[in-house]
């Protein structure tokens, strides 16, 4: 990862991210409530980054989902976390950092054991 790297020059994306959360909240919230209860829910990230924002979006997701989990009162889904990316995609530095993201979702008192994620080198056209 060089100094014109995406995970080093991404902060524009973490704002837009961070700006439609509000409005992605409340799709994601409508969605749940319209399939659920779910027990495997699967969460597709077509061209993935490979810095500081993959997970940021997927968490927030999550969040999301748990938050309308509770108000139901259904038991914990398993996810199934999909990132695609083409094979220049750094996937090394993805895996890395799941332990880091493991580890937040507990300290927001989010389960991870059946949370499941996976990389997909490939084009999704």
């Amino acid at each position: 990862n060089g100094d014109s790297s995406y995970a080093k020059n991404s902060l524009l994306q973490q704002k837009v991210i961070l700006m439609t959360k509000s409005i992605t909240d409340e799709a994601i919230s409508a969605l749940y409530r319209s399939l659920s209860p779910a027990e495997t829910i699967c969460i597709a990230d077509l061209g993935c980054s490979s810095g500081p924002n993959t997970f940021l979006i997927i968490t927030e997701l999550i969040k999301t989902i748990d938050k309308e989990r509770n108000k139901k009162g259904h038991k914990l889904s398993e996810f199934h976390i999909f990132l695609n990316d083409l094979p220049s995609n750094d996937f090394n530095s993805i895996f890395q950092s799941l332990p880091e993201f493991y580890e937040d979702l507990r300290k927001q008192n989010i389960g991870v054991d059946g949370l499941f994620v996976t990389g997909v080198a490939g084009s999704f056209y």
